[in-house]
């Protein structure tokens, strides 16, 4: 993938296989754009007929996705501004649900905030060692309110208490595998492709329609969604504007300069 400054999102099928990949050159941080864009993805592929399973993953060998771009929090100078942004979580959340494809994630490094959300919004999710988690929102003042009731779905409430009240730490890959939100863990980012690779084809082999209808058991009792991470939006574009919160940000992004 070009590794733009503003980052990207791209898309390929092969064999049945869509492999949808998205870049950022601050840690594979989410700005508006690429939250955009990697819920069109996910939607048009999951609408395909050439498409029977989809592969969401991030380039590079160090963080799958350090979550929301901080920069562009802090451009935020109003409520709905702020919804806005969040919302666009929430509609990467609700195209991973309302998908018809099965999805795995690829997470080969570290994943924090939005990045954790996405994880748990795959049906699938394959890892290496390396692959830490870590919830970091409450430590700035906004808590992870959209990506929670997926999140909660995957590793349940004591699991996600001490993510989000601990959210200066870090927890383990095996801890995620532990927890349930990671299905598998390997050594390595070749051992990983490897096994993501096999499984892809695998799956792409079987009947179409028996997927569909394992995708839509997998996610009964969460047809509310819709509604309710948009509640859960508008409480972080609140938040985010808060004295604590852009204090907080400025201080996180002082120290990375």
């Amino acid at each position: 993938m070009p590794q733009s400054p503003n980052g990207n999102v791209t898309s390929q099928t092969n064999g049945g296989i869509t492999t949808i990949s998205f870049y950022h050159p601050a840690q594979n941080s989410l700005p508006a754009d690429l939250l955009s864009r990697l819920a069109s993805e996910i939607e048009k592929a999951g609408k395909s007929a050439d498409t029977r399973i989809i592969v969401l993953k991030s380039e590079g060998e160090r963080t799958f996705c350090a979550g929301a771009s901080f920069d562009e929090l802090l451009q935020i100078k109003d409520k709905e501004a702020g919804t806005q942004f969040f919302s666009g979580f929430v509609n990467v959340i609700n195209a991973c649900r309302k998908s018809e494809k099965i999805i795995i994630a690829r997470v080969q490094g570290k994943a924090v905030g939005g990045g954790v959300g996405l994880a748990a919004a795959a049906d699938y999710c394959m890892a290496t060692e390396a692959a830490a988690i870590k919830l970091s929102e409450l430590a700035i003042g906004i808590g992870p309110f959209v990506i929670s009731p997926a999140v909660i779905r995957k590793v349940g409430l004591p699991a996600f208490s001490q993510l989000t009240i601990r959210a200066v730490d870090f927890q383990t890959a095996q801890w995620a595998k532990e927890k349930g939100l990671y299905n598998d863990v390997f050594a390595d980012i070749q051992g990983l492709d490897e096994a993501v690779d096999a499984l892809a084809a695998k799956l792409a082999s079987y009947h179409p329609d028996a997927l569909t209808g394992l995708k839509q058991i997998l996610w009964e009792g969460t047809e509310d969604w819709d509604k309710l991470l948009a509640e859960r939006a508008a409480i972080s574009g609140e938040l985010v504007l808060s004295e604590f919160t852009q204090h907080a940000l400025n201080s996180f992004l002082d120290g990375k300069r």
